[in-house]
């Protein structure tokens, strides 16, 4: 894969521009001028190296373009990556389910967080995934990821609940 770090040279403005468009998508023109719409920033190290190797990812997945710093970026451009990546990454902790609405896709689900009591909608089985170890996410309808630390201090319940689906 072709890492381009988005800049025309070492201190050159960055070949691409971003914002967001009418419906709340992020858009990206390329230095040929072409429009991406909907496009994400995916960190390649979110925990060792989180400032450095961002993708920009098409709506398919597809990375377009390879930030290799952000810090070297212009700061608006630097901020509308850092506000979508924080948007994305803010992962509530779920403490307990209290309720799966019925073993089918959609499901609606009753949760209780570390910010409080919450109903979210999952969209398929797909979107129920175990992490490394006992470390589990639940992602809902919204794109927003509900983190389970360990699987096993869930109560019995919510065990029973989150295996359908693992």
């Amino acid at each position: 894969m072709h890492h381009d770090n988005g800049r025309n040279g070492a201190s050159g403005p960055p070949d691409f521009g971003l914002h967001y468009d009418a419906w709340g998508r992020l858009v990206m023109t390329d230095a040929g001028g072409r429009r991406h719409i909907g496009v994400e920033p995916v960190r390649g190290f979110p925990v060792s190296d989180p400032r450095h190797g961002i993708a920009l990812c098409d709506a398919e997945g597809r990375e377009l373009l390879w930030i290799d710093d952000l810090d070297a970026l212009p700061v608006p451009v630097r901020r509308v990556i850092e506000d979508d990546l924080a948007r994305r990454e803010f992962m509530p902790v779920l403490r307990r389910i209290l309720q799966v609405s019925a073993p089918v896709d959609p499901s609606e689900w009753d949760l209780e967080t570390d910010r409080g009591r919450t109903r979210i909608v999952v969209n398929s089985e797909d979107n129920v995934r175990r992490l490394d170890g006992q470390r589990a996410m639940v992602i809902d309808a919204q794109g927003v990821r509900y983190l389970i630390p360990n699987i096993r201090g869930l109560d019995a319940a919510s065990r029973r609940a989150l295996e359908r689906y693992l």
